[in-house]
């Protein structure tokens, strides 16, 4: 049977990028992404018809009856159902409780069968395992370094949010420092300068002590946090996506050499399909129901 063409839609607390996947090729299809900028809160209507609007202009010509879809949302959110439940995050409080799929669905002229939804970060693994840097392993762990921290585990191929955010870490929990606010904070704390984000700080790493002092305590920490999880999962590589990761070469040295002391040479890579992740991923949601 031949796989099906689907679309991948990415849907974030600003945005919505959608795209037309090959599950053949495993790949976008060229000239098929789609990208808006959605504010998170406008009420259900705005936010729905803004969301259907990038679909549709996607999808462009596929008709009606061929068209299947597999999104990546953030949670927390009924994934099985397409029922939001995000609320206390400042963003989409319009849609909690809202069944997404069958409001879709709706809207779009489509059975709600035709929808699938995934989680964010599970999205990112599932479209690195499906074809990017950690295809071919039967155990790997995704990290997203950026606002947040995101985190997954794929086995045999299946991603799963590993929802590591809160674990306990160095007194507090690991999103309070592996995430761009510990960075910004900790450069502030050092200097009293307010930097914007860790682009910034990378652009002035080769030359400002502190900046350098900064990403090598980030590399030993995001060591001391991976080396237990690493275990625990049996992690065979290490994927690392988001913002954070686009400084690896400022912070790899002393993350290798952290793991390295709790004997670990777990092999580390960069995401391989950057922002196409979570849209591979998402529309392989369909390639793994196939099988």
């Amino acid at each position: 049977m031949e796989k099906p063409t689907v679309l991948g839609v990415d849907i974030g607390g600003s945005h919505i990028t959608a795209a037309l996947v090959d599950l053949e090729k495993r790949a976008l299809i060229q000239n098929s992404i789609r990208r808006n900028a959605v504010n998170s809160q406008q009420n259900k209507e705005e936010l729905l018809n803004a969301w259907c609007e990038v679909i549709n202009d996607a999808f462009g010509t596929v008709p009606k009856s061929e068209r299947n879809i597999g999104i990546a949302m953030p949670g927390p959110f009924d994934y099985e159902n397409g029922i939001s439940l995000i609320k206390d995050q400042d963003k989409f409080k319009s849609l909690y409780l809202i069944n997404i799929k069958e409001e879709l669905a709706k809207r779009l002229q489509m059975e709600p069968s035709n929808i699938k939804f995934i989680n964010d970060a599970a999205a990112f693994m599932q479209g690195e395992v499906f074809n990017g840097a950690a295809k071919g392993y039967t155990n790997a762990l995704g990290l997203t370094l950026g606002t947040g921290l995101g985190s997954a585990v794929s086995i045999n191929g299946i991603a799963k949010d590993a929802a590591l955010w809160d674990s306990k870490f160095l007194g507090g929990i690991a999103e309070d420092y592996l995430s761009t606010r510990w960075f910004v904070n900790k450069y502030f704390s050092l200097t009293g300068k307010k930097l914007a984000g860790v682009k910034e700080l990378a652009a002035i790493a080769n030359i400002d002590p502190y900046a350098k002092q900064i990403f090598n305590e980030f590399g030993r920490a995001l060591g001391h946090f991976l080396a237990d999880i690493i275990k625990e999962k049996k992690a065979e590589v290490v994927v690392l996506g988001g913002n954070i990761s686009q400084a690896f070469n400022l912070f790899a040295p002393h993350l290798i050499s952290n793991l390295k002391a709790f004997h670990l040479d777990t092999e580390i890579k960069l995401t391989r399909l950057n922002e196409h992740a979570a849209l591979i991923g998402a529309a392989s949601c369909w390639d793994l129901v196939a099988k």
